[in-house]
């Protein structure tokens, strides 16, 4: 009761929410990763809001304000002050922005992920799931910024054309970004990590110059209870953004300081790139936002400090203008589509179409298309289809490298079965829960849980081979080393066995009482040696029928392999010999059935055309007898007449 209480007050506060324009102003804090000593002197204010900056080169002393001054051991003091409120407000249904700005060096980028953008994504996922989990869906979407302004998507695997598009009900979106879902603020975090870990990848020897931007997008339903639902949208943007506020900087000039430039005088070029369009948006549109600057007084560029402080300043005198996202997808639809057929009649009524209304023509449609891709269950499927593409691209790695890393291999193969049958479990229950419905969203899921069964047997014929086979690699290489330790021991035993002979052959000669020189005492000698000689031979022997016997075996084991192998290969090549014949029958009845299906077709056609024709036939007949009782009446007429002049 107490949860379904604050569900209920929570939808009401935001339908009251609705349309309410709240104007606020960027929230700016700054981190001092050094305290100088000598040149330059940054001093913080008492209430830790202010900076007071002296260059050895100025005498004159400059002060900024600020929301929050920390050092880099105390940057959790924002959690409180700044990020905090940010994420409850996003929660609520307003768009929040996080931009973090001087993090240059690995020490203080990895203080910034773990410390601001880790701490970030926990308080929103906090936030969330104190809230009815079944109402909420979450997705993440990361993308990167080259310093030419060109954009790369990076969960998408097929490199789509990324394109900043203005819907008149969701605000700005990009056009052709990959969404993935996700449950917990692990599996964010996580895909950030992969995401970083792919930039760098990616940018090389340029990625202190690249830029990027992860959002986390929170939609929830007002009315969970209703099929049709409105639907209150928030999004989450955090920005890392290179490059310095000095002109001179080597890294590039931060993408801020051409945004604020920009600014004051409405330029259209801040849409000609992606980067610029999003950043204006986060700071003057519909977002509640907030810039931590990583500020290193003791950098190499002179000028980078103030510039930095005095770019910090400017962006704090930004004002935004939040507003809670609420749509309904069914009307927002309906109206789109009403919207175009009317403009289609309006179109075939004027016969020759102005340019504007073709325009605005192909703007609605688009529309309509970027309101059918919000569908839950369609991101969902796009979700599952890139994870699906994911882990097939890290399996086929794997796969690669298994000489060297079989026991990573395994994992992988385990994996991605548990994930096959988590898919195959979750697409199964949906198709019993739902039951009979729409036939084309029945065959779907028909089709993708076939292909699910499709892919867990592959894998499973696939983990059974893998699985026989590293048996048989363990169990040969296990009997190799018990042989080749049993050849050790024997041969040490010979060699101890020997080395007593020798011993007890001078303690022999020791006790003879015979002259050091002499026959007698030679020809003992050469007995005793010829005894250690035939039990060095026959220690010998042993040893190498010992070898002899191993080889053997191990030929016999290699034998065994070879043969497995060999079956492994024929199963796998019965198994693509099956799946062919499969989809050539599949393919074989579809052909068969289009065929006999137009065959069907061409029948009723023909007996459609000789109805009409036999038709055509008896209204000519009909014609023609009507034209000629015309005709004799005609000709009655004309006498009648006649005869009365």
């Amino acid at each position: 009761m107490i949860t379904e209480y604050s569900s209920l007050n929570l939808r009401q506060s935001l339908i009251s929410l609705f349309h309410q324009i709240c104007e606020e102003a960027v929230k700016v804090g700054i981190v001092l990763t050094t305290i100088p000593e000598g040149k330059d002197c940054v001093v913080d204010a008492e209430d830790g809001r202010g900076v007071d900056y002296k260059s050895a080169k100025d005498e004159e002393k400059k002060s900024f304000s600020f929301d929050g001054v920390v050092t880099a051991d105390s940057i959790e003091h924002f959690h409180t002050e700044l990020l905090q409120p940010l994420t409850e407000s996003i929660s609520s249904g307003y768009n929040g922005a996080v931009l973090i700005c001087g993090a240059s060096t690995e020490t203080i980028q990895a203080l910034t992920d773990h410390s601001i953008i880790k701490q970030v994504l926990a308080n929103l996922f906090s936030c969330i799931t104190s809230q009815v989990k079944e109402e909420f869906f979450i997705s993440v979407s990361c993308l990167q910024f080259y310093p030419d302004g060109s954009a790369v998507d990076l969960l998408s695997l097929n490199k789509q054309t990324l394109q900043l598009v203005t819907h008149p009900d969701l605000g700005s979106l990009v056009g052709g970004l990959c969404e993935m879902c996700v449950c917990s603020v692990e599996e964010a975090f996580s895909l950030y990590e992969t995401c970083r870990e792919t930039l760098k990848t990616n940018a090389g020897s340029i990625f202190s110059r690249c830029s990027s931007l992860f959002s986390v997008n929170v939609e929830q339903k007002l009315h969970p209870e209703e099929r049709e639902s409105d639907v209150c949208r928030s999004r989450l943007q955090l920005f890392s953004l290179a490059g310095g506020a000095s002109r001179t900087d080597l890294r590039g000039v931060n993408p801020l300081v051409k945004v604020l430039d920009q600014i004051p005088n409405s330029s259209p070029t801040i849409e000609a790139n992606l980067l610029p369009s999003l950043l204006n948006d986060a700071l003057t549109g519909n977002s509640r936002t907030v810039l931590i600057y990583c500020i290193n007084p003791e950098g190499l560029i002179d000028d980078e400090t103030p510039s930095a402080l005095d770019l910090a300043q400017r962006v704090r005198s930004l004002v935004t203008k939040a507003t809670v996202g609420c749509w309904s997808p069914k009307v927002t639809e309906q109206k789109i589509r009403d919207s175009i057929v009317n403009l289609r009649s309006v179109i075939m009524s004027q016969g020759e179409s102005e340019l504007h209304d073709i325009y605005r023509l192909a703007e609605l449609t688009q529309n309509l298309q970027v309101v059918k891709n919000q569908s839950w269950d369609k991101r969902r499927e796009e979700s599952e289809k890139i994870k699906a593409k994911t882990k097939r691209c890290k399996s086929s790695n794997s796969n690669q490298q298994f000489s060297r890393d079989h026991h990573s291999d395994h994992r992988e193969t385990t994996e991605t079965m548990k994930y096959l049958q988590d898919q195959l479990r979750q697409e199964m229950e949906e198709h019993i829960r739902e039951g009979k419905g729409n036939v084309e969203k029945v065959q779907e899921r028909v089709a993708r849980i076939q292909h699910l069964k499709e892919a867990l047997r592959e894998e499973t014929l696939k983990s059974g081979a893998a699985a026989g086979k590293s048996q048989l690699c363990q169990q040969s290489q296990l009997e190799y080393n018990k042989a080749q330790e049993q050849r050790r021991q024997l041969k040490e035993d010979h060699g101890r066995l020997i080395q007593e002979e020798v011993e007890k052959m001078e303690r022999d000669l020791a006790q003879e009482q015979l002259p050091t020189e002499g026959p007698q005492r030679e020809l003992l000698v050469l007995t005793r040696e010829r005894q250690v000689l035939v039990l060095q031979i026959e220690a010998l022997r042993s040893e190498a029928q010992q070898a002899e016997r191993d080889l053997q075996d191990q030929y016999h084991r290699h034998q065994a392999e070879l043969h497995c192998l060999r079956e492994e290969s024929l199963q796998v090549f019965r198994v693509f010999r099956q799946v062919s014949e499969e989809q050539r029958k599949i393919s074989e009845g579809r052909y068969r059935s289009v065929l006999l299906e137009a065959v069907q077709d061409a029948i009723y056609l023909s007996a459609q055309n000789q109805q009409l024709q036999a038709d055509n036939k008896q209204l000519r007949k009909a014609l023609g007898e009507l034209k000629d009782t015309l005709a004799v009446r005609g000709d009655a007429m004309a006498e009648l007449t006649s005869h009365q002049q």
